[in-house]
């Protein structure tokens, strides 16, 4: 029989997602409530899940206070970024949208700090005119980039220089930034190097660095070699007469998406504060994925069961262009009926549950026990909070989805649907060439 009680959605914690007699709730809204209302595919966030996160971290690291900079990349909605910036934190960027959003959620410039390897000439401007807290800089051509326009601009650029201090994260290739062989960070002698030359940058002030190994990481150890290596660097800095006083670990932090064991922050805060402390910096953090990753999930419709070659496959109405992770990383989300079967999801019914985009790696989830299924059921896709809205696209001319906020019991949109109209917005039909 389904529950007839309340319960937690026990896989994903900690996230404020439960079952009310078999119906599916985010906080105290029943999910498929949400579904009628706005329609499918949405995305739904839950307030209490995403300000825990926040206040999760901050309380781990105890009167250390680091700065603390939510990865816009992970989740850009406008809402979102005003909760977090509400919360006291602060933003990490990587281009001059993101920069735009940020002075549009209300972040105050001196929490805001600027990645990227391909910053341009007029996203470096614009940042320098708002007044960031700094820049994080990936290389020595970026450094004389920035040290020239901020003397053009008679300012002065603050900057902390990404190390790549050459440590696997063991994590998915796609997001493992700091080994040698990636695009991404100075390596260490080089970057000893400029600091050495210092006074050859007179607009830029190095106040620190910077260091960003990769994201999903489930244990401290990569992060604890990591600050050794940076140890090395910040020393030889200081000892020419440059005061780094900030060093920032970027994010990194594992969320639960199937049968991972990830770090708490206070285990990742017992592991690196006595390395921090030694090092007598201060510190900033760039959480994404750990703040809003399990706080979102996305709902989709089930339109046909199809059958081939002995596989059932749950074709859905949503896609690859509403939730890339799968297709891209080959990643796991736990996928669920919103409203649980009578007889369980689990006692019979396997299906890969696929999108209506014209590619082959259009599919969500791989033989996943759903129950007996029929078309207008909803499914949930759970931790999509982080890396899901934020990479979606029009591809195959299909429009993004609604997003909602769910703050108790009560709601919100807090992005609109596309229509048809957005699709052709910025298309333009030149009549000097096509009649």
């Amino acid at each position: 029989m389904a529950p007839t009680t309340e319960h937690p959605v026990t896989m994903y914690y900690p996230h404020d997602l439960h079952r009310r007699h078999g119906d599916l709730c985010c906080e105290q809204v029943l999910v498929a409530r949400i579904a009628k209302a706005v329609g499918t595919p949405v995305y739904i966030y839950s307030y209490k899940t995403l300000v825990e996160h926040v206040r999760r971290l901050r309380a781990a690291f105890g009167a250390h206070a680091p700065l603390i900079c939510f990865s816009v990349k992970a989740n850009g909605n406008l809402a979102i970024l005003r909760l977090v910036v509400q919360q006291g934190a602060g933003l990490d960027i990587v281009s001059g949208g993101e920069l735009y959003k940020a002075q549009q959620a209300g972040c105050p410039a001196s929490r805001i700090v600027f990645a990227s390897v391909g910053k341009r000439p007029d996203e470096i401007r614009h940042a320098l005119t708002a007044g960031i807290f700094c820049f994080n800089v990936e290389s020595a051509p970026e450094l004389a980039a920035i040290n020239d326009i901020a003397r053009r601009m008679r300012t002065t650029a603050r900057v902390a220089l990404r190390i790549n201090p050459d440590v696997d994260a063991h994590t998915h290739t796609y997001i493992t930034t700091g080994v040698a062989e990636t695009k991404f960070g100075i390596d260490r002698v080089t970057a000893i190097t400029l600091l050495r030359r210092h006074a050859d940058y007179p607009g830029i002030r190095f106040i620190g660095l910077h260091v960003h190994i990769g994201s999903q990481i489930s244990d401290s150890a990569p992060f604890v070699k990591a600050i050794r290596r940076v140890a090395e660097v910040l020393e030889q800095g200081r000892a020419v007469g440059v005061p780094l006083e900030w060093l920032n670990l970027g994010g990194g932090l594992g969320i639960i998406y199937k049968d991972e064991r990830p770090q708490t922050p206070q285990a990742f805060a017992a592991a690196v504060l006595p390395l921090i402390r030694q090092l007598q910096v201060r510190l900033i953090l760039e959480p994404g994925r750990f703040i809003i990753g399990n706080a979102g999930l996305l709902v989709t419709e089930l339109l046909y069961i199809k059958q081939a070659r002995g596989k059932r496959f749950a074709v859905v109405d949503a896609g690859m262009n509403d939730l890339i992770r799968p297709a891209l990383y080959g990643a796991y989300h736990e996928v669920m009926p919103v409203t649980a079967p009578v007889t369980g999801w689990h006692r019979a019914g396997v299906y890969d549950v696929v999108g209506p985009v014209c590619e082959s790696a259009d599919v969500l989830a791989r033989r996943r026990s759903l129950g007996v299924m029929e078309p207008g059921v909803l499914l949930a896709i759970l931790g999509a909070g982080a890396y899901g809205s934020t990479m979606t696209s029009n591809y195959n001319g299909r429009l993004r989805p609604a997003e909602v906020l769910v703050r108790g019991r009560r709601w919100a949109v807090i992005r609109q649907r596309e229509t048809l109209k957005d699709l052709i917005r910025h298309d333009v039909i030149p009549r000097s060439l096509i009649r």
